[in-house]
């Protein structure tokens, strides 16, 4: 009786460590690959390069909105920077309904590789976004990539990237107290 007793204790915590591993899983990874750049995530910093190589990429913007009455476009679809310059991309969002939306943008780069070398210095994907009825709003983006790509073993050779962002819907949002 009392090896049954051991044996279910430690099944149910066994049950509950999952339990809370599972929960924990989401933000320990996201807090994981916003530290390492993993998964295409970019970095966030503080203040621009200050170093600029004559080597150049070829920075792409793409945009999509999941679930939202929105059109989101990048005002240029591409730039060409040298690494270590800081560069500016405007994008518009305008809300086509007739209702505030509460969004939040989110992003990665492509090739995943290059993502701890993309820099954001200024990001409108930082916090979530509320826009108002048939408004049209234009967010920054500011950023650089890193002059270590240049030479790092991972970043050598990258030529393109590509910055991708989808607007969601913000959870947390009260279409009443944005009235």
């Amino acid at each position: 009786m009392r090896k049954d007793h051991a044996v279910a204790l430690a099944c149910a915590g066994a049950v509950m460590f999952m339990t809370g591993a599972a929960f924990a899983a989401v933000p320990l990874y996201d807090l994981f690959c916003r530290v390492t750049g993993f998964d295409g995530t970019t970095m966030r910093a503080d203040k621009p390069s200050e170093v600029v190589l004559d080597d150049t990429v070829m920075v792409r913007f793409d945009t999509n909105v999941r679930d939202l009455p929105l059109t989101f476009k990048a005002r240029q679809v591409r730039q060409q920077l040298r690494i270590g310059e800081t560069g500016m991309a405007w994008f518009d969002v305008t809300n086509t309904s007739d209702q505030p939306v509460g969004a939040t943008a989110s992003y990665n780069v492509v090739p995943e590789k290059a993502g701890p070398y993309f820099q954001k210095l200024q990001c409108f994907c930082f916090e979530g976004q509320v826009i108002a009825p048939g408004a049209t709003v234009a967010f920054p983006v500011q950023y650089f990539i890193a002059p270590e790509m240049a030479t790092d073993r991972d970043g050598r050779g990258v030529r393109e990237i590509t910055l991708s962002y989808t607007f969601w819907p913000t959870r947390e949002f009260d279409p009443d107290a944005a009235g």
